[in-house]
C-alpha cells in the first residue's frame, strides 16, 4: 500500500459514523513497519483532537477473585482448584479506596470475578458508604448480573459499569465461555445502557480461532455501541487454565487495534491496560499511550490479596505498595509530552450522536 492510499484509508476510517469493515481490516494487516508508525501517529493526533493530552487515572480495588465462571482463558476460573480465594471485609475496601482518594483520584473501580453468590446487599452499602464519604466517581466490573441488581447498584450511586465483550464472534465466545450466553451477554450491557450507566466493553487479542476479521467486527460493535469506554488487551495464557499451551498475543496487533479503536470511536477512554504493561514481562503502556490510549489504571488492591488475583501470569507491580505509581506514572506521561490528569474523567459521549 502506497502512503496516499493508506492516508485515505485513515481519512475514511475516521470520517465514517460506521466505517467499511474491509478498511478497518486493512489497517489491521499493515506490515509495513513506517506505515505501522503512520497509523500510530493519526490515532495519536484523533485522541488529541477529541481528548486532549490528559491521562486519566482509575484506581482500581479486585475485592474478591471468587468466580464461578469457567472461562478458559482466566485464571479465576472456578476450576483452577490451585487458587487460594478471597473477599476483602468492608474495612479492607474502604481503606483501599481511602488510599485512593488520598492520591487525588477521582474514579475507583471495584473489581471481582463473576460470582453469582456476591452478597448486592454488601456491595451496596459499600458503595453508599464510598459516595457518603468522598466525591469519586464508581466504576463496578463485577460481571453478569439481572438487571435489578444493576438498578440497586445505579441507585446506590455506581456511576459506570465495565462488562468486556472479549470476542463479538458468537461461535468463539462460546468455545471460550462453557455454560454461558452470548445472547446474555448483550442483554446485560443493553440493561446497563438503559439504567444510565456509563458502559465499558472490550477485547482480547491472540484468543486462539480468532482472525483479523473477528477483530474488524469486534470494532463495529465497538462503533456501533458507542462505548464509554474500552479495555484492549493481549491474551496472556496462565497455566491452570484450558489455554496454558497458547500462545501471547501479538502485542503489534494489539497496539493497532487500539489505534483503530481510536480512530473510530473518537472519544471513547481507552486505558493503556495492565495487560499491556505485562505481556511477556515488557511494559508496552507507553507505547499504547502513544496509539491512541489516554487512561491508566494504578492498582491499590492491598498486599496480600493482591498476588492471588491472577487473571494472567506476571501482571505487572503486583508487588508493590499500593499508592506508590504516582511518580512513575508521571515519568511515564512527561517522557511522552503527556500530563497526568485527576479529574472524573467522565464520559465524552454525551455530545455525540451515537450509530
Amino acid at each position: 500500500m502506497i502512503d496516499t492510499q493508506l492516508q485515505s484509508v485513515l481519512n475514511r476510517l475516521y470520517e465514517a459514523d460506521i466505517p467499511d469493515k474491509a478498511d478497518i481490516e486493512l489497517a489491521l494487516n499493515l506490515q509495513d513497519k513506517t506505515q505501522i508508525a503512520r497509523l500510530y501517529e493519526f490515532a495519536d493526533g484523533v485522541r488529541r483532537r477529541h481528548v486532549g493530552d490528559g491521562i486519566l487515572l482509575r484506581g482500581i480495588v479486585e475485592f474478591s477473585n471468587r468466580c464461578g465462571n469457567a472461562c478458559a482463558y482466566c485464571g479465576l476460573n472456578r476450576n483452577n482448584t490451585k487458587l487460594q480465594r478471597y473477599q476483602l471485609t468492608t474495612d479492607e475496601l474502604l481503606d483501599s479506596v481511602k488510599l485512593i482518594a488520598e492520591q487525588g483520584i477521582k474514579t475507583i473501580v471495584l473489581q471481582s470475578g463473576e460470582n453469582t453468590k456476591l452478597d448486592i446487599n454488601w456491595l451496596t452499602k459499600a458503595i453508599l458508604e464510598i459516595k457518603d464519604r468522598y466525591d469519586m466517581a464508581i466504576t463496578l466490573c463485577v460481571g453478569e448480573r439481572n438487571i435489578d441488581d444493576y438498578r440497586l447498584w445505579k441507585h446506590a450511586g455506581a456511576d459506570r459499569y465495565l462488562l468486556k465483550i472479549e470476542t463479538t464472534s458468537a461461535k468463539l465466545y462460546g468455545s471460550l465461555h462453557p455454560e454461558m450466553s452470548f445472547q446474555n451477554r448483550l442483554r446485560c450491557l443493553d440493561d446497563l445502557r438503559m439504567l444510565g450507566y456509563q458502559v465499558g466493553s472490550g477485547n482480547i487479542i491472540g484468543l486462539p480461532g480468532q482472525t483479523t476479521a473477528c477483530i474488524a467486527e469486534d470494532i463495529l460493535f465497538f462503533a456501533r455501541g458507542c462505548f464509554d469506554m474500552l479495555g484492549i488487551g493481549p491474551l496472556i495464557p496462565h497455566p491452570d487454565t484450558p489455554l496454558s499451551d497458547s500462545r501471547a498475543g501479538d502485542i503489534e496487533m494489539v497496539l493497532k487495534t487500539v489505534a483503530v479503536t481510536r480512530i473510530v470511536t473518537k472519544n471513547a477512554h481507552l486505558p493503556a491496560t495492565t495487560a499491556v504493561g505485562s505481556v511477556n514481562g515488557i511494559d508496552y503502556r507507553q507505547q499504547a499511550l502513544m496509539a491512541g490510549a489516554n487512561v491508566m489504571m494504578p492498582n491499590f488492591t492491598p498486599m496480600p490479596y493482591r498476588l492471588l488475583y491472577e487473571i494472567y501470569p506476571g501482571k505487572r507491580c503486583v508487588t508493590e505498595t499500593p499508592g506508590l505509581c504516582g511518580p512513575c506514572l508521571d515519568t511515564m506521561a512527561r517522557a511522552i509530552g503527556r500530563t497526568i490528569d485527576y479529574s472524573r474523567g467522565d464520559s465524552l459521549k454525551k455530545t455525540r450522536q451515537c450509530a
